[in-house]
């Protein structure tokens, strides 16, 4: 079965890796486009992730991306930083924030 935005998102909760980042206070917005087009946010505060589906009044960062390029990136088989470098993941916010998000999650 294929890897859909809605299972990966709710699967975020549980590959967080607290311990990458101590402390972080912060909501990531998440805006995808092509086949399975949806908003979802990430709330990440004392040391849990809450996914919800829809859009948030005050995110810190904002990602953009096409769906099938966002669960590439997740699933490794395609490279996040040749995705932005080549305008396929757009970011806007806190950019520190977004370097760290792949640490902050145990891809599998």
């Amino acid at each position: 079965m294929a890897l859909t935005i809605k299972t990966l998102m709710e699967k975020m909760p549980g590959a967080f890796l607290p311990e990458k980042a101590p402390g972080l206070d912060a909501v990531i917005q998440f805006h995808f486009t092509g086949e399975e087009a949806s908003d979802w946010y990430a709330e990440i505060k004392d040391d849990k992730v809450a996914t919800v589906e829809g859009v948030h009044d005050d995110p810190k960062m904002t990602m953009t991306a096409d769906s099938a390029d966002y669960v590439g990136i997740f699933t490794g088989e395609v490279d996040g930083m040749a995705a932005f470098m080549q305008g396929k993941l757009k970011l806007a916010g806190d950019l520190n924030l977004a370097m760290k998000l792949t640490q902050m999650f145990k891809i599998r």
